[in-house]
């Protein structure tokens, strides 16, 4: 089963990119297009570029960018599948399925979700049916766990042995190469395969749509020697650092209630929700990343954190606050009596004593101050320097200046200090901030367009050595012309230029996927024409190619003020291709002649000459065609 292309592209212009993007990004209109600061990386200064005219959006820092589906895929962290589902959801478009297989770009995430879906099915079923569950349903039990949550969170069991899964895929015809992928099967350096979760309680994780993209397995056996948990490895649907444990659960109490609770484990998780308080989400064996508190803050700017109050737990905690300040969230921090978790103290106090706890939650600062007050830190006036510098040290992480100035005059009442003097450190901090972010950007700016750079920069690289730079900005200004996606341009181009006319390998590869989609469909998008590239390099190229950086020239404005864009695209597009056109007979015009001063051959020194001026003769007529 698959979505039809043409259903795709329905859903696709049913929205406005720009819209769409505004409700996560802040944009401000600049000339054609929008500009705003990149949600996929650190910035200051606005890069991030969204073009209303041609339904995509680009990044000049970071190099990410595509059409509407990709920005949802990258900022939901959910596959190409889900945010057509959630665009069609949106705009009321009913989804039609075609029994054909999947397109390729629907069909290995796709075939990966059917393979977990089906793991997650067989590990329930042992957990509530096969005799060793008994074993994991007692252990719940004394947890408790009801059956109705164990099934609302899908929990399962993998029963001992070496090939009982093995056996269940081969039977429901699971690719085993895909298994192994997922981490469900292993396969040893002699190529026998085995099960990777024999023994354990199984938890199921979630995509924030609700989809199986990974395990993670508990052991139940006390003697066991391996890891207390092992987890699924990263794939095409599995990315560790931009999964929330329960958020599909969770996202609706999130957003009604404008706040998120977020714990560390699985069954702190697990015990909360079953108590009724189901706004929680757990990092679950990670520590906190950026794209997880991105991928948060789309439901709520507030969370309170609820780590054990062990010193793992509060060392999670203080790198958690920098993370989420980071992001411009709300902060606040519940401490737990000594030697409970979530877990154990809902089970033991229920949920009204565990809301009254919540209620309780102190601010970052407040958090902070008191466990260095618990360590002593100021008892001595050296070490309680140190100590207020850590302090102010989150609150330069703040972008929100008024907050900042607030939280610095509190630290300044509370031990006393002058105000300026509190300044003058944080300004320090702010620095020293700057310069990380700054060298962070250039490493990542570097790395993300090293390839795309190559071709941009170094065309001959991948084409022939005969092209020249003034031939090669001409292939790419009539690319430009194509990705503006106009019907009478491309016609025109198409009338006069053909793929091999093309001398850098990319350019003659893009001009064909064009002209070969130009040919079938007689219309076409820039979106929907940068969603055909496959390759990454290519997609970058070109999404650059479209915008400001590589723009048609804005002198055919000023010099043709009184014509439409339309026309003036038009004339600029004749302009083009002619320069073209007569550069490659003046190529080979010059070639001749190189040939003429050569030769002593007479009939050929006729041929030669014959040639130049049927060349010049073709020169001419090239220029009263493309003239007017």
């Amino acid at each position: 089963m698959r979505i039809p292309e043409s259903k795709i592209e329905e859903i696709r212009t049913s929205v406005n990119i720009v819209d769409i993007i505004s409700e996560f990004v802040q944009l401000r209109k600049r000339g054609k297009n929008y500009v705003g600061l990149c949600p996929f990386h650190s910035e200051k200064t606005p890069s991030f570029t969204v073009s209303d005219e041609k339904q995509i959006f680009h990044c000049f820092g970071c190099h990410t960018g595509g059409n509407v589906f990709k920005f949802l895929t990258e900022y939901h962290k959910i596959s190409f599948l889900e945010a057509v589902q959630e665009l069609a959801e949106q705009q009321g478009i009913a989804i039609e399925f075609d029994k054909a297989e999947y397109s390729e770009q629907q069909s290995e995430q796709e075939v990966l979700y059917d393979i977990n879906t089906e793991a997650a099915k067989y590990f329930l079923n042992n957990l509530l049916n096969d005799d060793e569950g008994e074993f994991a349903r007692k252990y719940l039990q004394s947890r408790n766990i009801k059956t109705q949550t164990l099934r609302s969170f899908g929990l399962g069991y993998a029963v001992r042995g070496w090939e009982n899964f093995i056996n269940y895929a081969k039977s429901r015809n699971l690719n085993l190469d895909k298994c192994i992928q997922l981490g469900l099967i292993g396969k040893t350096s002699e190529g026998k395969l085995y099960d990777k979760f024999p023994g354990r309680l199984i938890f199921p994780i979630f995509s924030p749509n609700g989809r199986v993209v990974a395990f993670a397995g508990r052991v139940m056996d006390p003697n066991e020697t391996g890891a207390k948990y092992i987890n699924s490895p990263e794939s095409l649907i599995y990315i560790k650092g931009r999964i929330l444990y329960g958020l599909s659960f969770a996202k609706d109490d999130i957003r009604r209630l404008d706040k998120a609770i977020l714990v560390e484990g699985y069954m702190d998780l697990i015990s909360l929700y079953q108590s009724g308080i189901k706004n929680v989400v757990a990092v679950s064996g990670t520590a906190l990343t950026d794209d997880q508190v991105q991928l948060l803050s789309r439901y709520t700017k507030n969370v309170v954190l609820l780590f054990d109050a062990d010193t793992a737990g509060i060392k999670a905690s203080m790198r958690s606050i920098e993370i989420l300040l980071k992001r411009d969230m709300e902060v606040k921090i519940v401490s737990l009596p000594k030697d409970e978790d979530p877990d154990s103290f809902v089970n033991k106090y229920g949920r009204e004593e565990f809301e009254e706890l919540v209620k309780k939650a102190e601010n970052f600062l407040e958090y902070e101050t008191k466990y260095y007050e618990s360590l002593g830190r100021f008892d001595d006036p050296s070490t309680a320097a140190d100590a207020i510098r850590e302090l102010v040290k989150p609150v330069a992480l703040i972008n929100d200046e008024l907050k900042r100035n607030l939280l610095i005059k509190n630290i300044a009442q509370k031990f006393n200090l002058r105000e300026k003097l509190l300044e003058s450190e944080l300004d320090k901090q702010l620095v020293q901030i700057k310069k990380f972010e700054k060298s962070n950007s250039r490493i990542f700016q570097s790395r993300k367009a090293e390839d795309a750079e190559s071709i941009i920069v170094n065309p001959l690289a991948n084409g022939s050595p005969e092209i020249t730079p003034l031939l090669y900005n001409l292939e790419k200004e009539i690319l430009k012309l194509l990705f503006e996606a106009e019907k009478p341009v491309a016609e025109l181009i198409f009338n006069y230029l053909q793929p091999e006319d093309f001398t850098a390998e990319l350019n003659r590869e893009l001009f064909e996927l064009v002209k070969e989609e130009f040919e079938n469909k007689q219309e076409f998008t820039t979106s929907g024409l940068i969603g055909l590239l496959k390759d990454e390099t290519k997609e970058t190229f070109v999404r650059e190619l479209t915008f400001d950086k590589y723009s048609v020239s804005s002198n055919w404005e000023e010099r043709f003020p009184s014509i439409t864009a339309e026309m003036t695209l038009l004339k600029f597009a004749k302009d083009t291709v002619m320069k073209f056109y007569l550069g490659r007979i003046d190529k080979r015009i010059q070639s001749n002649r190189r040939e003429i001063e050569l030769t002593d051959d007479e009939s050929k020194l006729l041929e030669l000459m014959k040639n130049n001026n049927e060349l010049e003769r073709e020169k001419k007529r090239i220029r009263e065609a493309l003239s007017g």
